[in-house]
C-alpha cells in the first residue's frame, strides 16, 4: 500500500471521528432531530399534495412539454416540501441569532435543493439507465463541494494508484477519463445526429452523398473527442502509434475478418440500423434479436433455434428489419373461387373475415382485390396488417385463410381445383377381349406347357410375331 494513501487513510479516519464527536454535540442532535421530523413531515404532506395535484395536472392538453416538465415535478413532490420545511426551519433558526449552531441543518437544505434541481435536470437524457449513473454523479460531486471535503477525496483517489513502468494509473485518472470521454462522446454523437438531420433536408444534394458525409462527419467528431479526452488526461497519443502498427501486422496474418466484424459492431451500434428486440430477415434467417455482440448478433427464430450471425453480414447484406421505425407492416393472401362465385360478395366476406381474427389490425382496416381471371378460378388477393412481426407470420396468415375457408364454405362460394378436359380430333375403336373359359384351360398343366413348347419349336422364325 503507498504511504501516502495509508496516511490519507488516517486523516479520514480521525476526520471521521472528529465529525461523529461534533454530531453527538447537544445542538447537533436537535438538528437531526429536526430533519427527521421534516422528513416524515414532508413524507406525510407531500402523498397528500401529489394525490390532489395529480387530477389537474392530467388535465391539460395541448402542452406536451409543460405536461411532461409538471410531471417531473410532481413526481418529486416530497423532496419539494422537505426542501422547503428545511429552507423554512433554517430562515427561522438564523433569524433568532443561531447561525452558528444551523451547521447540519444548512448543509441538508443544499443538498436536498441540489438533488432536486440535478434530477429534474437529468431527466432531459432521454437513456434512464444513463440519466441515473449522470445524476448520482452530480450529486456526489455537490456533495462534496457543500461539505468541504472535495479536496480530502481528490486527494484520496489520486494517492490510490498503480504504478506501471513510468505511467502512474489511479483512480481519480480513470474517473476523470471515463467523465471527460463520455460526455464528449455524447457531445460529438448529439451533434453528428444533428448534422445528419440537417443533410437529410438538404435537396440539393443525392441521398447517397447525404448519408456519405453524415457518416464521416459523425465519425470525424467520435475520433477527435477520443482524441480531445486522451489528450487532456494526460495520454500521450504518440504512444497509439504502437497499437496501430500491431493492428496492422494482426489483419496481415488473417485477423480481417475479426476486424471487420468488430467495425461492423461498432458501426451497428452507432447506426443504430438494429438493436435488441427487432423482428429482422436476414437470407432465408427469420427471427428477433436477442443480443448484440463484438463479433456476432444473436438472432432467434420461431422454431427455438439461435443463430448468431456475424456483424459484416448486416453492413454487406440486404437486411429486412420488420420493426425499424414502425411495427405496423403489411401481408397479402393469395386466393382463388369459382366463376359461379359473385366476385362482390367474394370481396365482402375476404374482408369481414380478416378482421374477424385478433392479430389482425382495424386501422388501416383489410381490402381486398380482383387480380385476374385465371385457368381455373377468379383471383384475389387480402391485404391486412399486423403490429407484432414479432410473434409470427405464417400462423396469422393461416388463421386469416381459415377464416375465408369457414366464410366461403358458411357463403356456398366453392373454391375450385385444377381439371383438365382431353379434347380427341379422330373416332377411337375400343374393343373389349374376352378371357377364356375355364374349360378351355388344359387341366395337366406340365402337358399344357410342353404343348406349347412344341409349338414355339415348330413355328415358322420368319413369321410375324
Amino acid at each position: 500500500m503507498d504511504a501516502n494513501f495509508a496516511a490519507l487513510l488516517g486523516d479520514a479516519e480521525t476526520g471521521l471521528m472528529a465529525f461523529v464527536d461534533m454530531v453527538m454535540r447537544p445542538w447537533m442532535l436537535i438538528q437531526v432531530a429536526i430533519i427527521v421530523a421534516a422528513v416524515l413531515f414532508s413524507l406525510v404532506v407531500g402523498r397528500f399534495t401529489e394525490a390532489r395535484l395529480e387530477p389537474r395536472v392530467r388535465a391539460i392538453r395541448g402542452q406536451p412539454r409543460l405536461l411532461r416538465f409538471l410531471a417531473l415535478l410532481l413526481r418529486r413532490t416530497n423532496w419539494i416540501v422537505l426542501s422547503l420545511v428545511l429552507l423554512a426551519v433554517l430562515t427561522v433558526m438564523r433569524t433568532m441569532t443561531w447561525p452558528s449552531r444551523t451547521y447540519l441543518l444548512a448543509i441538508a437544505t443544499s443538498l436536498v435543493a441540489a438533488w432536486v434541481l440535478i434530477s429534474v435536470i437529468s431527466k432531459l437524457i432521454r437513456n434512464r439507465p444513463v440519466a441515473r449513473i449522470v445524476a448520482i454523479l452530480a450529486w456526489a460531486f455537490v456533495a462534496l463541494r457543500i461539505t468541504g471535503l472535495l479536496d480530502e477525496a481528490t486527494a484520496l483517489l489520486d494517492a490510490a494508484a498503480l504504478q506501471i513502468g513510468s505511467f502512474r494509473l489511479s483512480l481519480l485518472f480513470l474517473i476523470q477519463a471515463v467523465l471527460l470521454l463520455s460526455g464528449l462522446l455524447w457531445l460529438a454523437i448529439t451533434f453528428g445526429n444533428f448534422v445528419e438531420q440537417r443533410l437529410d433536408r438538404a435537396s440539393d444534394l443525392t441521398p447517397t452523398i447525404r448519408v456519405l458525409l453524415g457518416k464521416v462527419v459523425k465519425f470525424a467528431l467520435i475520433v477527435a473527442a477520443a482524441a480531445t479526452a486522451l489528450s487532456a488526461v494526460g495520454v500521450d497519443l504518440t504512444a497509439l502509434t504502437v497499437f496501430s502498427g500491431a493492428v496492422g501486422v494482426g489483419i496481415g496474418f488473417g485477423l480481417q475478418k475479426v476486424v471487420s466484424n468488430f467495425i461492423s459492431g461498432m458501426i451497428i451500434l452507432l447506426d443504430k440500423s438494429i438493436k435488441p428486440g427487432d423482428t429482422i430477415s436476414l437470407g432465408e434467417t427469420f427471427g428477433w434479436i436477442r443480443e448484440l455482440r463484438a463479433r456476432f448478433v444473436s438472432v432467434v427464430t420461431r422454431d427455438g433455434k439461435e443463430f448468431l450471425i456475424p456483424n459484416e453480414d448486416f453492413i454487406t447484406q440486404q437486411v429486412v428489419n420488420w420493426s425499424f421505425t414502425d411495427t405496423l407492416i403489411r401481408l397479402d393472401v393469395h386466393f382463388g373461387v369459382a366463376y359461379s362465385s359473385d366476385p362482390h360478395q367474394v370481396s365482402r366476406l375476404a374482408i369481414d373475415a380478416a378482421k374477424s381474427v385478433e392479430r389482425v389490425h382495424q386501422a388501416p382496416p383489410p381490402v381486398c382485390w380482383l387480380t385476374g381471371f385465371g385457368e381455373s378460378s377468379i383471383d384475389f388477393i387480402l391485404r391486412f396488417w399486423i403490429r407484432d412481426p414479432q410473434n409470427g407470420l405464417t400462423n396469422v396468415r393461416g388463421k386469416v385463410l381459415l377464416a375465408c375457408w369457414d366464410a366461403f364454405k358458411e357463403a356456398g362460394v366453392s373454391i375450385p381445383f385444377p381439371h383438365r378436359q382431353v379434347i380427341l380430333s379422330e373416332p377411337v375403336e375400343v374393343r373389349v377381349s374376352q378371357p377364356p373359359s375355364a374349360g378351355s384351360q388344359p387341366k395337366d398343366k406340365e402337358r399344357s406347357t410342353g404343348e406349347r413348347g412344341g409349338e414355339r419349336a415348330h413355328a415358322d422364325p420368319k413369321a410375324p410375331l
